[in-house]
């Protein structure tokens, strides 16, 4: 059974429900009322007749009117009976002689009940004719009402509250599946597209939300084509990822085959081949190196110590590094505050050496590098800035990605991989903090700002003597 059918069929399920408690509450409520109300007549017709008749002690015979079709109305009945069993009197328009409830008579009390006789369908109530000094029973009175008039409104009701109820369940199912339908009709616009993206493994399609309802299945196939979107870009950046890897390894190979080959001709080690070789090899190394790295914090699993740092104290040693790595390039230091953080030292470390060496490398000879630290709020910032080549403002979004160069030709050479800003960005995360570059243009410098939560200070109690 597909949602839509048992959505309409709990939702007829519920309303069938709901109408039948309905119609029986109402059908109840009129059938009592409606009898309570001849009750009430046959009540006042025996009370009448009772009141109005007399008893005479010396003679021990009861006086009755003679009329007594006058009581009650013309679809009331009345019957008079002696104590001995005798019918005394009864209505003329009555010619059953018979008691109307013989049980009622029986009894010798007060009786209300319904009684059959033949086809008709009749509310008898028997009433003690008692004398008013000793409370002795001289007589009843028997009062009938003819029901068939509240039999057949009954019937009517009954067929109406059935009929309109299966009219009202009929049409809710209807009129439900037909909005279920138009509900769900996002659904099957899902289930579609993820059918045609499984078998023609294309990721750019999306399901038209145009006029959707803006309710949950709404949202649901917005959620859907942020999800596809999000994984567009990703299966994009793993296919880019993994071309770059494998640009990045033949390049290195190429260079470590052919200077194989060329021992081999000369049938002896040449120094510079070995050396170019080894260099290939540090190269492939640190390049497997960064990856494993990336893949560690991506899962989750990059260990890091939770230490007290001193990052004026890390600054310095970083500042000391590049001042050797720095050929023709002036390293500074600027501002410099006093602040602790905790995390790893030495991923931190790698972090300002990252940032450092790639201020360093795209700076010419003459230009300036400057570090910085500050206390800003809660957070310690760190500052790289250099003056060299710049980035164009519409490559600042992409150069935390894998692989990226803003100047390719350049940073090949320069032997980059482009993996080192993407290294930098992820130690800063994992420390609870975030890196930012900032650039006015080519040829204008870099600004590069690690921001890290300040450890918070122990509080000091005073223990009073």
């Amino acid at each position: 059974m597909t949602l839509r059918l048992r959505l309409t069929f709990w939702y007829s399920t519920v309303l069938a429900l709901i109408i039948s408690l309905f119609g029986a509450a109402v059908y109840g409520i009129l059938a009592a009322s409606l009898t309570r109300q001849i009750d009430l007549s046959l009540a006042a017709a025996a009370d009448e007749i009772i009141r109005t008749s007399r008893f005479s002690p010396e003679l021990q015979t009861v006086h009755i009117p003679p009329n007594l079709d006058q009581f009650g109305g013309p679809n009331i009945y009345v019957q008079v009976w002696g104590s001995d069993g005798t019918l005394a009197n009864q209505s003329a328009r009555l010619t059953y002689t018979d008691p109307l409830d013989p049980g009622g008579l029986a009894e010798g009390r007060r009786a209300l009940r319904d009684v059959r006789i033949g086809r008709i369908h009749l509310r008898v109530l028997t009433e003690p004719m008692q004398t008013a000094i000793d409370n002795q029973v001289v007589g009843y009175v028997q009062a009938a009402a003819d029901l068939r008039v509240l039999d057949d409104a009954k019937s009517q009701l009954l067929l109406i509250l059935i009929g309109g109820g299966v009219a009202a369940v009929l049409l809710a199912a209807l009129v439900g599946g037909m909005t279920v339908r138009q509900a769900l009709q996002p659904l099957e616009a899902i289930t579609q597209t993820a059918l045609k993206i499984t078998r023609a493994d294309d990721l750019s399609r999306r399901i038209p939300m145009d006029g959707a309802p803006q309710d949950e299945v709404g949202r649901l196939g917005m959620a859907f084509n942020e999800s596809l979107e999000r994984l567009e870009r990703l299966f994009n950046a793993q296919r880019r990822f993994l071309a770059d890897v494998s640009h990045e390894l033949r390049t290195p190979l190429t260079a470590i085959r052919g200077n194989v080959d060329l021992l081999r001709r000369m049938g002896g080690a040449d120094p510079t081949s070995l050396d170019a070789i080894q260099s290939e090899a540090e190269r492939m190394s640190r390049l497997v190196g960064d990856l494993l790295l990336l893949a560690q914090a991506d899962s989750g699993n990059l260990p890091l110590a939770r230490d007290r740092v001193e990052l004026d104290t890390l600054l310095l040693e970083v500042f000391r590094e590049a001042q050797m790595l720095a050929a023709g390039v002036h390293v500074s230091i600027g501002e410099i505050d006093q602040a602790v953080v905790i995390g790893d030292r030495d991923r931190l470390k790698q972090l300002l050496l990252n940032l450092v060496s790639n201020a360093v490398t795209y700076t010419p000879e003459g230009g300036r590098v400057t570090l910085g630290l500050a206390r800003v709020n809660e957070f310690a910032r760190i500052a790289v800035s250099d003056t060299g080549a710049g980035i164009p403002p519409d490559e600042l979004p992409h150069i935390f990605d894998r692989f990226y160069r803003v100047d390719k030709a350049r940073s090949r050479l320069m032997g980059g991989a482009g993996l080192g800003l993407s290294i930098a960005q992820r130690i800063a995360h994992l420390h609870g903090g975030r890196l930012e570059a900032m650039s006015e243009g080519e040829g204008k410098g870099t600004t590069f700002c690690v921001w890290l939560p300040l450890t918070r200070r122990p509080t000091q109690v005073t223990l009073a003597a």
